[in-house]
């Protein structure tokens, strides 16, 4: 075997056996009410953390929540597990992206107690990342084309579910084995759930289509405002449906005023023009998803539900998340957990692994996919992935 195709099998069992999605949440961090880089108040996020955590690559963390805890470019990071794309995966998504900004403030309330310094989160963005199946074989153009695509499909639908009077754009990214949707954070669980919803069902619906290219937008008749043009993103590659990239600024008007030009003659309101992309992919949004997240979508673009973009002002729960979290859906909570969540669960609670007549115990994550072990007798170590965790799962006690 050539060392290219060996590097190709090694890359191939390193990815999850089925899609998945993953969410990502970037704070800004304030003390005593001034913005402060958070390595040069804690250097490394073990200092805010009160349990030992499973360290990850990089300078990261899996917290004792689930998900991971690191610094990135002057924000403070949290990010899910993956989570196995399947009916309600979204769901589970957006509790557990909120689970570990819930661990993450409760960590910081017993820091304020100990230093006597007031520290906050202002909310700053939210990444919702979905994994392109294998089975469709996109290299590195197809998956800039399938950005692209989509960064004319997915940007009015996502503003009304996700953003907010100050917001800037709407971005896509294409990153190796996935599509990264980039937006700003949004401080309502049920909105981001819904947000999450419609990324993850339009997304693995389009990469479906048999042609990326943008005549697919004439094609299947999506509603595309004119004059726009997304352009390049503003941190690697991909693109953003920035406000100056529209006639005027979508984030800054009325929702409801019919004065958006389309390229077909109409004129439609960005609600209007939200339900009408989203209509289409109903059923495969349907799929990730549950019932009454699929209503709460339809009424935010039908005007039954209200928008963030419908305030005339950016609420104050950007300002300090997770001191207050609304779970107004008591089902959200009580939603089992994937066969994923339940492995990284038993993992970072320092369960012992036996095969055969070995046990291991866990040292590391290596990247989101696999893990390595310890044997406790030998010292040597062994990588297992979530797949094999999953089927050895009641050999993890």
């Amino acid at each position: 075997m050539s060392s290219a195709a060996l590097r190709h099998k090694e890359s191939e069992a390193s990815q999850p056996r089925r899609p998945v999605i993953g969410l990502e949440a970037e704070f800004a961090l304030f003390v005593r009410e001034k913005r402060r880089l958070p390595e040069h108040i804690f250097r490394h996020p073990q200092e805010i953390v009160r349990e030992r955590m499973l360290p990850r690559s990089g300078r990261s963390f899996h917290m004792p929540s689930g998900g991971a805890l690191y610094f990135d470019t002057g924000v403070i990071e949290v990010a899910t597990p993956i989570i196995e794309i399947e009916p309600a995966c979204c769901v589970r998504a957006g509790r557990s992206l909120w689970e570990q900004i819930e661990f993450l403030r409760d960590e910081l309330d017993a820091w304020e107690g100990r230093k006597g310094r007031k520290v906050r989160l202002e909310g700053f963005s939210t990444h919702y990342n979905i994994s392109v199946p294998a089975g469709r074989k996109l290299n590195a153009g197809g998956l800039r084309s399938l950005a692209l695509l989509l960064n004319f499909i997915l940007p009015v639908p996502v503003m009304l579910l996700a953003a907010n009077r100050l917001s800037t754009g709407v971005g896509v990214r294409p990153r190796e084995d996935r599509i990264e949707v980039t937006v700003d954070f949004t401080p309502d669980p049920e909105l981001m759930i819904a947000a999450a919803s419609l990324v993850a069902g339009i997304v693995i619906a389009v990469t479906a289509w048999p042609s990326h290219d943008l005549g697919e937008l004439d094609r299947r008749a999506i509603p595309v405002i004119t004059p726009f043009q997304p352009r390049k993103h503003t941190s690697r590659k991909g693109w953003l449906a920035r406000f100056d990239c529209f006639p005027r600024n979508p984030f800054a008007c009325d929702i409801n005023e019919p004065g958006w030009l389309l390229r077909d003659g109409r004129k439609e309101s960005l609600r209007q023009i939200a339900h009408e992309i989203a209509a289409p992919f109903q059923d495969a949004i349907s799929a990730v998803t549950d019932a009454d997240c699929l209503e709460h979508i339809f009424a935010v673009f039908d005007g039954r539900a209200r928008s963030l973009l419908d305030f005339p002002e950016r609420p104050p729960r950007y300002e300090d998340v997770g001191r207050v979290i609304d779970w107004n859906r008591r089902s959200i909570r009580s939603l089992p957990r994937s066969a994923y969540e339940e492995v990284i669960h038993r993992i970072i609670t320092h369960r012992k692994l036996r095969v055969g007549s070995s046990t291991y115990v866990a040292e590391r994550m290596q990247g989101w996919y696999e893990v390595v072990f310890r044997n406790t007798k030998t010292g040597l170590r062994r990588v297992f992935n979530l797949d094999d965790l999953v089927s050895r799962l009641a050999v993890l006690s």
